[in-house]
């Protein structure tokens, strides 16, 4: 968000403030602050005009201003109702050189998982690709997958839905196992360094219950009511923020929230199947388990719990 727009809302948001004041405050002109203005009611933001000045009445549920906000993370937003991808619109702008650049939609047309599978991504989501140029080699940059994953997870619990992470990239409802979000990393890298990272995170939200496809869920559903998307994106952003910053935290956490560490599971790997318990996650995101013939660890491939906690 433009710093001067920033300000603009900060003050706004302390009580009534005349234009003058606000042009003095900011030292700009009363024509920037009247621009300044509109483009926040533009932006979905109820700003009304009374006799003691301008007065901020509400703030909108979703969208690019609002999410930067209240925001405590150091992304810029951009935001769309509809697009095709996320992460390929994030990708395009990792290219030119950005970072720290949120790609956030209302709705996907062309969203895709793992391994180009089809995504469904209708309006009431939270859709969202996260561009970064972190300082790892590429072979490390799964560790970005998993502080997406306990970010997500964590944003849930606060949202009053206890989630939980199933390797490698699933955030499940814990009373019931059904999916409520799923991440996909995307980079580019050379000489040892990723370039740029995507991580792209999709949340079912509000999303309508027919909507949903078979064996997921949704925060609405768990909840018995809708989520504030603003709120829990921003909780996201911020704790993936730490995270990226910390990485010896994330494995602590990952672990955590896991659903999967002490279950029997198969993982069907490039290489073929292995069926055994998983003990443990490794860096940058293995997942070690323990087999008939030993302990044994997979860095890729579909996780499937076979038996209950």
């Amino acid at each position: 968000m433009n710093e001067t727009r920033r300000a603009v809302l900060e003050a706004l948001e302390d009580g009534p403030i005349t234009g003058p004041a606000l042009a003095d405050r900011l030292d700009v002109s009363r024509a920037a602050v009247w621009k300044h203005v509109e483009a926040l009611r533009e932006g979905g933001f109820d700003v009304e005009s009374t006799d003691e000045g301008y007065v901020l009445t509400s703030i909108p549920e979703f969208g690019g201003l609002a999410i930067e906000f209240g925001l405590e993370a150091p992304f810029e937003i951009e935001y769309h109702d509809a697009i095709d991808s996320t992460n390929d619109r994030a990708r395009e702008l990792a290219a030119d050189g950005a970072a720290d650049v949120v790609v956030v939609a209302d709705e996907q047309t062309g969203g895709r998982g793992r391994l180009d599978r089809g995504w469904a991504s209708p309006s009431g989501g939270i859709w969202l690709s996260i561009v970064v140029k972190p300082s790892l080699p590429p072979a490390h940059a799964p560790i970005l997958t998993l502080a997406a994953a306990v970010a997500t997870a964590k944003a849930a619990r606060e949202a009053g839905v206890e989630a939980g992470i199933k390797w490698p990239n699933d955030v499940l409802a814990a009373a019931d196992e059904r999916k409520l979000a799923g991440i996909l990393t995307e980079m580019e890298g050379e000489a040892g360094r990723a370039n740029w990272v995507v991580v792209g995170v999709g949340v079912n939200a509000n999303v309508d219950a027919e909507a949903v496809p078979d064996g997921a869920t949704s925060l609405a559903e768990q909840r018995g009511e809708p989520v504030e998307r603003r709120v829990f994106v921003q909780r996201l952003l911020e704790a993936f923020d730490d995270l990226r910053h910390d990485p010896e935290t994330v494995l602590p956490e990952w672990r955590a929230l896991s659903l999967t560490l002490g279950r029997q599971v198969r993982v069907d790997t490039p290489e073929g199947e292995v069926v055994g318990e998983a003990v443990d996650v490794a860096f940058p995101g293995e997942l070690v388990l323990r087999t008939e013939e030993g302990r044994t660890t997979v860095n890729v491939g579909d996780c499937d719990h076979l038996r209950p906690v």
